[in-house]
């Protein structure tokens, strides 16, 4: 395989590889079936063999399951991995039904997840969202006494606004952004991406493919079942219009030899140094090719060819993105 490139995640932050991996997947999120343990269990330990060292887990992510795999697959080789951690998701009945940012939540909720990752600190501890039930300064003062105690290393935000990062970064430095970004999904060019580069703030980018839209494989109409018709952007014409957009890419895909998944990873690569492409993966033969989409250049012309084809706006509906 291809060497994976370290990157400094944000101004003060650690090294990191430019490829995350996130674990999501690997467990029942939104009611989807349990995935092979062993299987993804050996994805990750590949992918800490292949020097992808940033793992994305929730603590909320299969109701504690996601952190227990996590922490097989690292049990004897902590120092190889960064353990990048959401909190404060309520799920119930595989429904979001809200969030908890109280701090003795935050609290409680850390105790948990260093039990079930078997570590005695996360690299990078994140509220999943912000509300305005508590203050930002209470959140974000309660991560930052958890640091303060050796519990954690490193502050990180996850769907915030531009002002918000800016507020929660006064109260202590911000080391990473995760929030969703793609060809399909470009709002926060306008004025959230600007904000981190401007504070020195990594970017952690998932949804690279805008929930399967970019991977070519997408037809419509989706079947009755998937839950991407919970979106405008996957309904009617809306999905049908999206779709000749994608056959831009598709086409692209094949002229370079390459997939149309992997373009979508290439292009967000692509947007800067400080982004992080976080992709979710539970099968280890899919490393190989998201590996290679990180070693894929676009000529000025392909450039232009993708930006206009899915500029802001183009894509029409919405998902959870656009909030």
């Amino acid at each position: 395989m291809l060497t994976m490139t370290k990157i400094k995640l944000g101004n003060n932050g650690p090294l990191v590889s430019k490829l995350g991996l996130g674990c999501m997947r690997m467990s029942p999120v939104w009611g989807s079936a349990m995935n092979d343990e062993s299987e993804s269990i050996a994805t990750i330990q590949m992918a800490l063999e292949n020097g992808i060292n940033f793992l994305n887990t929730g603590d909320f992510y299969g109701a504690g399951h996601n952190e227990l795999l996590v922490g097989k697959a690292i049990k004897g080789r902590r120092d190889d991995a960064f353990i990048s951690v959401k909190f404060g998701g309520l799920v119930y009945r595989n429904q979001f039904i809200g969030l908890d940012l109280r701090p003795v939540a935050i609290k409680n909720f850390i105790n948990y997840s260093l039990v079930r990752l078997g570590i005695d600190t996360i690299d990078l501890y994140q509220p999943c969202r912000m509300d305005n039930s508590v203050p930002v300064e209470d959140i974000i003062g309660t991560v930052a006494d958890l640091i303060k105690e050796g519990k954690v290393r490193y502050l990180g935000v996850s769907e915030i606004t531009a002002e918000q990062l800016r507020k929660a970064n006064s109260v202590y430095p911000v080391t990473a952004l995760e929030i969703g970004y793609s060809l399909a999904d470009r709002q926060i060019e306008a004025d959230l991406l600007p904000a981190a580069k401007e504070l020195g703030i990594g970017v952690v980018a998932f949804a690279n493919t805008a929930e399967g839209l970019l991977t070519g494989d997408m037809k419509a109409p989706l079947a009755a079942g998937d839950y991407q018709n919970h979106f405008t952007r996957f309904q009617g014409n809306n999905l049908i219009k999206n779709l000749e957009k994608v056959e831009v890419l598709k086409q692209m895909a094949r002229d370079k030899g390459y997939s149309p998944t992997q373009l979508a990873i290439a292009w967000v690569n692509t947007q800067g140094e400080h982004i992080m492409p976080l992709v979710s993966m539970s099968r280890r033969k899919r490393l190989p090719e998201n590996i290679q989409a990180m070693e894929i250049n676009f000529t000025p012309a392909e450039m232009n060819t993708l930006n206009t084809t899915f500029a802001q706006g183009t894509i029409l509906g919405g998902t959870y993105l656009q909030r």
